[in-house]
């Protein structure tokens, strides 16, 4: 069966990683890249795009109504996987990852890897930090909140002022749009946005390059195909942090 029909996979354990967070992990294994999507197929519901967290999981947030069904799912339900698809991270040398609250399931296959020298964690309470023990163990942490209830007491984003950035060979970042454009903007003042590495998520239809559904303004990259992963220096001009579009185009702003 190719990538591109859904695989059909029964859930065999249910994590919750915060009281928002589930991750499913299933009975077959896929072959990733780190950084890759998969499109999930909730049978009645929905199909979207989501990260890996491993080669048999995918850790979920409830916000809207596939990923609700996502979170409600319990051991012996089934759900479609197609892919993987799309490009991933691409490091070598030190990296700093940066993830805000679920942003960070992507980011997590690279840090078990051993692909991070550091982790800045960000969420708006310690009780809605995703991974932090299995983090902990395989990199760097450090940890912000919004309300100070774990760590730095403020935006993940402040954690950067305290580094030297120059020393990193490469950023991986992923969470809330507003947050990856700070960060990029940080990077541009310093000369280091052709380091980063942003991960994006936008609504898709088909996952394969076709239905044009999650183009990015103005250089109509796709971000099933080009991406979800993008360099810095390629979102520099883009609508990143600025707008996205829903399932009829209609853009969408953040903040």
């Amino acid at each position: 069966m190719g990538d591109h029909l859904p695989r059909v996979v029964e859930i065999t354990d249910v994590v919750e990683e915060t009281p928002r967070i589930r991750t499913l992990r299933f009975s077959d294994s896929f072959s990733f890249t780190f950084g890759q999507f998969v499109m999930v197929w909730v049978p009645g519901v929905d199909e979207i795009p989501m990260a890996l967290t491993s080669p048999r999981s995918i850790s979920v947030l409830a916000v809207g109504d596939a990923t609700r069904a996502l979170c409600a799912m319990r051991e012996g339900d089934r759900i479609g996987i197609r892919g993987p698809f799309g490009n991933g991270f691409r490091v070598q040398g030190p990296t700093l990852a940066i993830a805000g609250g679920i942003g960070a399931a992507p980011l997590l296959p690279l840090a078990l890897g051993g692909k991070v020298s550091a982790f800045l964690l960000g969420a708006a309470t310690a009780g809605e930090l995703p991974f932090r023990v299995a983090l902990s163990g395989a990199t760097t942490l450090h940890v912000a909140t919004d309300d100070g209830s774990a760590g730095h007491h403020g935006v993940v984003t402040a954690l950067l002022d305290e580094l030297v950035l120059e020393v990193y060979d490469h950023f991986c970042v992923c969470g809330p749009e507003p947050m990856m454009r700070r960060v990029l903007d940080i990077l541009a003042e310093k000369g280091l946005e052709g380091r980063g590495q942003f991960s994006l998520h936008r609504y898709m239809k088909c996952g394969i390059g076709i239905c044009g559904s999650c183009c990015i303004d103005p250089s109509g990259q796709r971000v099933c195909r080009d991406g979800p992963v993008f360099t810095g220096d390629r979102l520099s001009d883009s609508e990143l942090g600025r707008y996205a579009r829903d399932g009829s185009g209609v853009r969408r702003r953040f903040g």
